[in-house]
């Protein structure tokens, strides 16, 4: 594969994963901190009703795990593309 195409294939693939990231922490955000707090505000943690919690520190938490989870597929995917370019 020559380098410009392993790139570019990289560079899609790196685009395609932070969308989907982003896109569970938006909705996550968005649908947990916004929409679903009358539904969540039937749970406690902690005393707090859940929608509360969410809405103040449930897509904080959420971005950090996202955080981690890009960093282990970004490393798979490296892993990948050296081996197909025969790097590894």
């Amino acid at each position: 594969m020559p380098r410009d195409s392993n790139a570019k294939a990289y560079w899609r693939a790196n685009l395609r994963i932070l969308m989907l990231l982003l896109t569970v922490w938006a909705l996550a955000g968005f649908g947990l901190g916004i929409v679903a707090v009358p539904w969540l505000n039937e749970f406690h943690v902690a005393g707090f009703p859940l929608g509360f919690w969410f809405a103040q520190q449930g897509s904080i938490v959420i971005f950090v795990v996202l955080i981690f989870v890009y960093a282990l597929w970004m490393d798979r995917l490296e892993r990948r593309m050296a081996k197909d370019a025969g790097e590894a």
